[in-house]
């Protein structure tokens, strides 16, 4: 049993045996005083003690677990339970009222007895009554539990009643004797105000209605998080102590699907810091995007379809598009199955980017060269650091040659180093300065087959 199921229970019983002996008390009270509006209440308070009892079976039902044929848990019983309140309210308000008029117009004033007795029952009525609502409230909105909530307005009404009655019995001892009469009107008002306000929250419940403002407040949250370009829907739906949510965000479509998850995580993360009793769902839904560049449509294109493009090419001639693109594909595949591989790139991307476009593909073979090696000699890496140091110093560009690295595999050398450049530089001259070097190595060392520059920014 959770902390918040073994609380829930807990008030629940003490409300039951505060209810059974105040009951008992004002019945008591009523029948030797004669007072409609004191037998009122305890009718009311018996009605009470039913409910109470009603309210303790749901909560003990509504802790328990989700199961395959109730996938949101139990939490709507105790919405049942208080629908059931409801109607208990409503036949006592009518009934009570029923007997006040009667009182009032049909019959002869009846005198009431108000002794001590009478009094000393209310007073230590209203007290309990103030602290059994006081107490109740702060559990159903800190476990939110629908059917405490309906105990706790039980009570308020009953807080009220209370005092109309009291105030009725003190004019019918001063002589007023229509003012338990009065009283006990009162006491019927305040109960079917009573039914009224629960009925429209449990029926609220049941037909799943979103708590007031927790919606636009949902939203606005969701809003402030980074990545996310537009909450699409918010349904929220009550059940218990949870609010179940289903929740759509809208997220650009060249995110990828690790940030895509990441958002995801951070809404819901979001959702908990501000309403942690909704319980979400979340559902993320790629969109197009009014600045996304050609080259980033398609290499998302290239990237649904797990195809390998580069040296993408795109071109304004007389109004009309052209875009050309290398694509590599398995060099052993059959060239009638690449042709289909690639003709089905173009078409993609003339449907993404416009039938007017021009789309040409060439095919080339990848290049997944997994070559076993060895460290090269000392004295051949050095002889190829010193080479690197001077082709960089001719070129002006790259400065410290560092971490050099040389092996040599049935293919030829495979050289790795580190350099330097300035962070103020474009990738174009960079990638043009590290071409110089590997073209100046290549021809220092003929069997050189593979040269990686890693170009760091100064002071990185």
């Amino acid at each position: 049993m959770t902390d918040h199921s073994a609380r829930k229970e807990k008030a629940a019983l003490a409300s039951i045996a505060a209810s059974a002996i105040l009951t008992l008390g004002k019945l008591v009270a009523g029948l030797l005083s004669g007072s409609l509006a004191l037998i009122s209440e305890a009718g009311h308070g018996l009605l009470d003690t039913g409910a109470t009892i009603l309210t303790w079976f749901a909560i003990r039902a509504s802790g328990k677990p989700a199961d395959d044929e109730h996938h949101y848990g139990h939490g709507k019983i105790e919405a049942v339970a208080a629908l059931a309140e409801t109607g208990l309210l409503i036949v006592l308000a009518a009934a009570v009222m029923i007997e006040a008029v009667r009182r009032l117009f049909g019959h002869p004033i009846e005198h009431v007895d108000a002794g001590w007795l009478v009094f000393a029952v209310l007073v230590v009525s209203i007290v309990v009554d103030l602290v059994r609502w006081r107490s109740l409230t702060k559990i159903s909105e800190e476990t939110r539990s629908d059917a405490l909530a309906a105990d706790a307005l039980h009570f308020s009404s009953d807080l009220f009643a209370s005092i109309c009655v009291l105030l009725g019995l003190i004019a019918a001892r001063f002589g007023f004797e229509q003012g338990d009469t009065f009283a006990a009107i009162a006491v019927a008002v305040f109960i079917a105000i009573a039914g009224y306000r629960l009925g429209r929250r449990t029926i609220d419940t049941l037909v799943d209605a979103a708590p007031k403002g927790l919606s636009a407040r949902v939203r606005e949250t969701i809003e402030l998080v980074g990545g996310v370009v537009a909450v699409e829907s918010v349904r929220l739906r009550p059940a218990g102590a949870n609010v179940f949510g289903e929740i759509g965000i809208a997220v650009p479509r060249t995110m990828p699907l690790e940030k895509v998850a990441a958002v995801r995580d951070e809404v819901a993360r979001a959702i908990a810091r501000d309403a942690p009793e909704i319980v979400p769902t979340i559902t993320a839904n790629p969109i197009a995007l009014d600045d996304e560049s050609v080259l980033e449509r398609i290499l998302l294109i290239s990237a649904r379809r797990r195809l390998a493009v580069h040296h993408v090419t795109v071109q304004e001639i007389d109004g009309a598009r052209a875009v050309s693109l290398d694509l590599e594909l398995d060099g052993a595949m059959s060239h009638g199955r690449a042709h289909e591989i690639a003709s089905g790139l173009e078409a993609a991307i003339e449907a993404e980017l416009g039938a007017g476009i021009e789309v040409e593909t060439h095919i080339e073979p990848m290049e997944i060269n997994e070559l076993a090696g060895r460290d090269a000699s000392p004295e051949l890496k050095a002889a190829i650091e010193a080479a690197l140091e001077r082709v960089a110093r001719e070129g002006g560009t790259l400065a410290h040659i560092h971490n050099v690295r040389a092996r040599e595999t049935a293919s030829g050398l495979v050289v790795n180093y580190h350099c330097y450049v300035d962070p103020g530089l474009s990738v174009d001259a960079v990638h043009a300065a590290v071409d110089v070097v590997d073209h100046g190595l290549r021809a220092a060392f003929a069997n050189v087959t593979r040269v990686v520059g890693h170009a760091e920014p100064t002071g990185a």
